[in-house]
């Protein structure tokens, strides 16, 4: 589609339901504040038998970091290590220890992350309405730190899509509706819920690393959820607090109708408050899942403090 074709997301979105104010003016976390005590709890009755899974990819893999285009990859670089001994230039503390130390120059959203609800927009507002311009120099609203010092807590509901399809991995640029995964979720033999954290399964990121990374780039678009009203909407009713999937955007790279990029990164994220959480590994998961029949369980998360950041990184624990 040429770009002179593609409306302006505004217009796009412009029916769209939005729960600005819900919480209150000054609520910089939307839809976790559905997840309360009682949600928590209805977490924690899903623990059945204490098997535990970790989402976060590997930060510094030796075949390199899914990252989005353009953003460079993690590097982790020694700083302090036994050469620095043998070669004289080691500290010298009481008692001759020695140590090693090291730093990583990242993107915050260079690896399993959560995305700021200050992180898109359009119409010159963020979430809740604030400001754009509160973000030039760090976000003095609705940046990653709230979301940090709350945590994320609740009933986890993996939706496995490439399963569902008889495939490894979905295809670039494959799509699938709230429909799909409803019907997916009846071939599991597992309900999504209201206020479920939903988590959902293409095969995306598993499949970068036993591929070639520059066919893993070229013509890069993703697979994933594709905007529609009724999805939105879907949303909207069920109240979701967080959507995870294993890939670098969360949703179909470009809108196969509009031409849009990325437009439920504002039509959720913006709009409904929906915390999004990219590149989660989720085949362990998923496998496991496949096997005892279990689809839900207790997902905990809590990104990294990062004041004024626009996302930051997260390990989520999965408890089963």
């Amino acid at each position: 589609m040429e770009s002179k074709n593609v409306p302006h997301v505004a217009e796009l979105l412009r029916d769209a339901p939005k729960n600005w104010g819900r919480w209150g003016p000054d609520d910089e976390v939307g839809s976790l504040n559905y997840l309360t005590q009682a949600e928590v709890l209805r977490g924690v009755a899903a623990v059945r038998s204490g098997k535990t899974f970790t989402l976060q990819i590997q930060m510094g893999h030796p075949k390199g970091d899914p990252v989005w285009p353009g953003r460079a990859q993690a590097r982790r670089l020694n700083v302090m290590d036994k050469g620095h001994y043998l070669c004289g230039k080691g500290p010298v503390f009481p008692g001759e220890g020695e140590y090693a130390d090291d730093m990583m120059i990242m993107y915050l959203q260079g690896s399993t992350q959560y995305d700021a609800l200050g992180h898109v927009w359009y119409g010159d507002q963020l979430w809740n309405g604030f400001d754009a311009r509160s973000t030039i120099g760090g976000l003095d609203k609705a940046s990653v730190l709230p979301i940090a010092e709350r945590g994320v807590v609740g009933r986890g509901v993996l939706i496995d899509m490439a399963r569902h399809r008889g495939k490894d991995v979905l295809d670039p640029g494959e799509t699938f509706t709230h429909q799909d995964l409803l019907q997916a979720a009846e071939t599991q033999g597992v309900r999504i819920e209201k206020h479920d954290i939903l988590i959902i399964r293409t095969g995306w990121i598993g499949s970068f690393y036993h591929r070639d990374q520059t066919e893993f780039y070229q013509n890069f678009i993703e697979p994933g959820l594709t905007y529609s009203p009724e999805l939105v909407e879907w949303f909207h009713k069920m109240e979701i607090p967080n959507l995870v999937t294993d890939t670098i955007a969360n949703e179909v790279t470009m809108d196969p109708v509009s031409g849009v990029a990325l437009p439920l990164h504002n039509a959720l994220m913006r709009n409904l408050g929906v915390t999004l959480t990219e590149i989660a590994q989720l085949d362990p998961l998923a496998a496991d899942c496949a096997e005892d029949g279990q689809w839900s369980f207790l997902y905990t998360a809590a990104p990294l403090k990062v004041v004024n950041g626009s996302g930051a990184p997260v390990n989520p624990v999965v408890i089963k």
